[in-house]
């Protein structure tokens, strides 16, 4: 698991949901539409968009796709249980991504520009240095 810790915009957000979840079955126009967002009552695979005016458009398989308006917040849980993430409106259509992210996630996210490919670089190389100092530690100690 990623611990993830990211500001991004509301449609990147957005499109990483979309990436995730039902980019092959959206219809044109809803994907052209930045106020439409898919969601998921189902748990595990909870996706969720809190806003000031939302209104459902059509169900399509187990998503809903509904207009949202002033977006404060979009929960968003993989199917598999893996991912748990959150968006939290910080200014206007700008927010902060926190959470745990799978791996294969990571793919997703990066596509969708949630986060850079320099960010997932950085946190390989944080994480190698980590085990490598794990490594230094438990040799000294035994």
């Amino acid at each position: 698991m990623v611990t993830i810790d990211a500001t991004c915009s509301l449609e990147s957000f957005r499109k990483f949901v979309i990436l995730s979840t039902c980019n092959s079955f959206i219809p044109e126009s809803y994907l052209e539409d930045y106020e439409v967002f898919p969601e998921r009552e189902t748990s595990p695979g909870l996706i969720y968009v809190e806003a000031a005016d939302k209104v459902t458009l059509k169900k399509i398989r187990d998503m809903t796709f509904v207009n949202a308006k002033e977006v404060l917040g979009i929960i968003y849980s993989s199917k598999s249980g893996n991912t748990n993430l959150k968006w939290r409106q910080i200014r206007r259509n700008s927010g902060k991504v926190t959470g745990e992210a799978s791996t294969n996630t990571l793919v997703n996210l990066t596509e969708a520009g949630v986060i850079t490919q320099e960010w997932v670089q950085n946190y390989l190389r944080k994480k190698s240095e980590e085990e490598q100092q794990q490594i230094k530690t438990r040799e000294l100690t035994n």
